[in-house]
C-alpha cells in the first residue's frame, strides 16, 4: 500500500499538503528509481499545466533530478499525454507531469510515466517512497561535471500535434465546432492544432491565469460550452480537462456524450472495420448499465475493471485489447496511444463523423443511459461493509428486483472514511428509492 501515492500521482493542496520540498523529494528518488541510478545517459521530460502552483512545483522537482545526476528535458506547459508520447517518441527514460487534472486551481500534483509512457507500477512507487521515508538521503550528490543538465524541449509542441494531426482525416471543410480547453494545459496545442485541421472551429475557455484552470469550465463543467454549441448552432461540441486526458463530447441538440456513449462509439467503428481485438472493449465499474446493453445488441464483449484509468490501462496491456475507458471521458486508444488523450478522442470521433457522414446524436443514440444516482456515506470503518450480513441482504433483495434493469454498485472511497452507494434503475424514482433504502441500512450498521 502506498503512502504518498494514489491512484493518480501524488495530490494535494499546493504549497501545503503538497509543498515544495516534497516535489524535490520527488525529484530526487525518483529521478534515482527512473535511472536505476545509472544517469550517464537518462533524460527525463517534465511538464506541467497552467496552474499557478506550477512553476514552483517544477523547479523544486527539477532542482532534485538534477542534484543525482539526471539530465531533464523541461517542455514547460503541455498535456499530459502529450508527455506520455514524447516520452516513447524521443526515447525517454521517464515522464514527470506537475497536473492535479481535472481538480482545481488551489490542487497539484506530480505523476511519474516509465519509459513506456505508462503510469509506474505499484512496486516503482513503493521503491520510490521507500527512499524519502528513508531517514539518511544516501543517494549521489555530485558537484560540477556529476550534475544533471536542464534542456529546454522546443520541438516538443510541434511533434506532438504532428502526431495528432496524422491521426485526422481530411474533413473537406464540413465540420463545425466549438473546443473547451478548460483554462488548462490544452490551451496551447489546441489552437495550433485545429488551424491545422480542414474544419471550421472556435476555442473557449482558452485565457490561462493560474487559477481559472477548470473553474465552471471543462469536461467536467460543461455548462458553457453547451450553451456555446446550441446558441451558436456547431456541428458538436469537446470538451477537455485541465490537463487534456479526458474528453466528453456535446452533441448538436446540446446533449452530453460522454465516455460511455464515446467508448461505444469508437468501438462500434473499430468493431465494423476489424480492428477491435477480440470485440472487447474495457470498461470500469462505474459505466452505465445502457452502455452494457447496447454493446450485447452489436456483439461487443466487455470487460469491468476498478474505478481509474490505470486500472483499466493495466487490462487493455495485459490481454491486448486495444479500447477502454471511463464514463467521465478517459478513454484509451491503444493501437494509437498508451494512455487516455482527450485530443485524440476529439479527432477519433471528428474522423467517425466524417466517415460515416453521421451526427454525433445518431452515433450516440443506441446508448439508452439509465438513471443513476452515486452518494457518498461517512461512516466508522469504510472496509466493514463487505462483512454486514444485514446490509449483503439488503443488496441481493434489491438486486433481484432489478433483474437485468439496473444494478447496486458499493465501494470504499480510497482517501477518506466514506462508502460509496451507487444505484442504476430504469426510472429516477426507483433510483431515489433504492438509494434511500441502502442508505439507511448503512448508517444503522456501519454507524
Amino acid at each position: 500500500m502506498t503512502k504518498y501515492f494514489g491512484t493518480d500521482g501524488v495530490r494535494g493542496v499546493a504549497n501545503q499538503s503538497l509543498k515544495p520540498e516534497m516535489a524535490f523529494k520527488l525529484g530526487r528518488c525518483g529521478g534515482y528509481v527512473l535511472t536505476k541510478g545509472n544517469t550517464e545517459y537518462a533524460k527525463v521530460v517534465v511538464a506541467r499545466d497552467t496552474r499557478a502552483s506550477g512553476e514552483m512545483l517544477i523547479s523544486a522537482l527539477i532542482s532534485g533530478l538534477l542534484s543525482v545526476g539526471v539530465d531533464v528535458e523541461n517542455v514547460g506547459v503541455i498535456t499530459t499525454p502529450a508527455l506520455a508520447y514524447l516520452i516513447k517518441q524521443f526515447n525517454l527514460s521517464s515522464g514527470i507531469m506537475i497536473s492535479a487534472s481535472h481538480n482545481p486551481a488551489e490542487d497539484n500534483g506530480i505523476k511519474f510515466f516509465g519509459s513506456d509512457g505508462n503510469k509506474l507500477s505499484d512496486q516503482k512507487e513503493e521503491e520510490i517512497e521507500a527512499l524519502i521515508d528513508d531517514s539518511k538521503d544516501k543517494l549521489p550528490r555530485p558537484s560540477a561535471r556529476g550534475l544533471g543538465k536542464m534542456i529546454n524541449f522546443s520541438e516538443a509542441l510541434n511533434s506532438y500535434i504532428n502526431f495528432l494531426k496524422a491521426n485526422s482525416i481530411d474533413y473537406n471543410n464540413k465540420l463545425n465546432i466549438v473546443l473547451d480547453t478548460a483554462n488548462g494545459a490544452a490551451s496551447k496545442v489546441a489552437p495550433s492544432l485545429l488551424a491545422q485541421l480542414n474544419l471550421q472551429y472556435k476555442v473557449i475557455s482558452n485565457h490561462p491565469n493560474g487559477i481559472n484552470i477548470n473553474d465552471h469550465v471543462g469536461s467536467t463543467h460543461p455548462e458553457k460550452l453547451i450553451q456555446a454549441v446550441k446558441s451558436q448552432h456547431f456541428d458538436a461540441g469537446f470538451a477537455v480537462d485541465g490537463d487534456a486526458d479526458r474528453c466528453i463530447a456535446i452533441d448538436e441538440f446540446g446533449n452530453i456524450v460522454d465516455g460511455d456513449k464515446i467508448m461505444f462509439i469508437i468501438g462500434e467503428y473499430f468493431k465494423e472495420k476489424g480492428e477491435l481485438a477480440a470485440d472487447t472493449v474495457v470498461t470500469t465499474i462505474m459505466s452505465n448499465i445502457g452502455l452494457l446493453k447496447a454493446f450485447k445488441k452489436v456483439g461487443i464483449k466487455y470487460q469491468v475493471t476498478k474505478v481509474g484509468d490505470r486500472y483499466v490501462s493495466e487490462n487493455m496491456s495485459k490481454n491486448g485489447f486495444v479500447l477502454g475507458g471511463e464514463q467521465s471521458g478517459h478513454v484509451i486508444l491503444k493501437n494509437y496511444h498508451n494512455t487516455g488523450d482527450g485530443l485524440l478522442t476529439m479527432i477519433m470521433l471528428l474522423n467517425i463523423m466524417a466517415e460515416k457522414n453521421k451526427s454525433l446524436s445518431q452515433l450516440a443514440a443506441p446508448v439508452k443511459t439509465y438513471p443513476q444516482k452515486l452518494i457518498n456515506i461517512p461512516v466508522k470503518d469504510k472496509n466493514s461493509w463487505s462483512n454486514s450480513q444485514v446490509l449483503q441482504k439488503k443488496i441481493k433483495e434489491i438486486e433481484s428486483e432489478l433483474g437485468d434493469d439496473g444494478r447496486v454498485v458499493i465501494r470504499p472511497s480510497g482517501t477518506e472514511n466514506l462508502l460509496r452507494v451507487m444505484v442504476e434503475a430504469p426510472t429516477d424514482d426507483a433510483v431515489n428509492k433504492y438509494t434511500d433504502q441502502l442508505a439507511n441500512v448503512v448508517q444503522q450498521e456501519l454507524n
